[in-house]
């Protein structure tokens, strides 16, 4: 890429002489890591005293809900996301500094919709293990992809099944440790948040209980944009079950989120390295049929293409790697990969 072009995805940014740099250099595992702990200290600054304000006797007025929401959702909430994503992957501190660990999934959690750890038990303990596959409680494959109804039914699954579906999946397999940690997350936060509304109702349901509601629906329209095409006969395979986002403000954004496809092959592969893995392979991408979009912002505008059935428009951003499809044949592709697939059925599947 010529160095006049800025990046289309994010890159490692050299440290400052500052003191949060120099703090952060010192305590975290991986200094390409510095920007997660740079976001950590933003948010703590500049969010949560925003947060405790709200609950100042005498401060809260219903007006002040959406602009405090606003405020969440356009400077924090997808940043947020995606660190939690991404540290939960990779541990953000020194073996010794391990109990700031718990800054991220724990203390912020709360303000961004997360129940404590529940995001670590649910995408580490199950999503990863089980790759979108019949076991995956967040699977799309039995879902027609595109109906409005099919995806209806997969957001109420999960919103109001899901706190007791994921339990009983780990006490199943005996992962206590999971179990346990789900639990106290969704018990511990319903425990606090009930206590809130009873002693200040207006300040909890804006600062807690909509981003929740929020961002139950925001990260199941997401994993369904990045799961949505999934290849009939050979459904675990992570080039044709998941999307990649290219040139995509998402990445830029969010430390490259959109290289989904080689995330569900390479868990560990650090963030930065995302784009030139992709590069690296492009000949895997094509063998595959890998669906690639080029320019689109995110997974929800994926989502959001399917729910209005835009199907020529979501074509006219796949990356077509040998330049021999027409649209009409990405169409077609894209419907192929929509399609329910019955438990089972992709094992005898030709």
């Amino acid at each position: 890429m010529p160095a006049s072009q800025p990046p289309t995805y994010m890159v490692v940014q050299p440290p400052s002489d500052s003191p949060i740099d120099r703090l952060g250099l010192a305590i975290i595992k991986d200094p390409r890591d510095l920007i997660f702990f740079r976001t950590t200290a933003w948010m703590a600054t500049c969010l949560l005293p925003v947060s405790a304000l709200m609950f100042v006797p005498g401060v809260f007025h219903w007006w002040l809900a959406p602009l405090y929401l606003g405020y969440v959702m356009y400077f924090f909430i997808d940043r947020y996301i995606l660190m939690l994503h991404a540290t939960s992957h990779r541990p953000l501190y020194k073996r010794e500094y391990r109990v700031l660990g718990h800054v991220v999934p724990v203390l912020l959690a709360p303000f961004f919709g997360q129940s404590p750890y529940t995001y670590y038990a649910h995408h580490m303990g199950m999503h990863h293990p089980e790759n979108n596959m019949e076991d995956d409680l967040s699977s799309t494959l039995k879902y027609q992809r595109d109906s409005r109804i099919d995806f209806l039914k997969y957001w109420a699954t999960f919103f109001f099944l899901g706190p007791f579906q994921l339990p009983i999946y780990f006490a199943k397999r005996r992962r206590w440790s999971m179990f346990r940690m789900f639990v106290l997350g969704e018990v511990g936060w319903f425990s606090l948040v009930a206590l809130l509304l009873w002693l200040a109702p207006g300040p909890t349901f804006t600062v807690f209980v909509v981003p929740f509601l929020m961002i139950r629906f925001l990260m199941m329209s997401g994993n369904w944009g990045q799961h949505a095409f999934v290849c009939p006969d050979d459904p675990s395979n992570p080039f044709k079950n998941s999307a990649t986002l290219i040139n995509a403000r998402h990445n830029r954004r969010c430390y490259n989120d959109g290289y989904h496809a080689v995330h569900h092959e390479k868990q560990v592969l650090h963030w930065s390295e995302m784009p030139l893995d992709f590069e690296n392979h492009r000949d895997k991408y094509a063998k595959n049929d890998a669906l690639v979009f080029d320019g689109i912002f995110g997974f929800q505008k994926i989502w959001w293409f399917l729910m209005t059935r835009q199907y020529q428009k979501l074509a006219s951003h796949v990356v077509r790697f040998d330049g021999s499809k027409t649209d009409e044949e990405i169409v077609a592709l894209l419907h192929r990969r929509l399609t329910p697939i019955p438990p089972g059925s992709y094992l005898t599947a030709k």
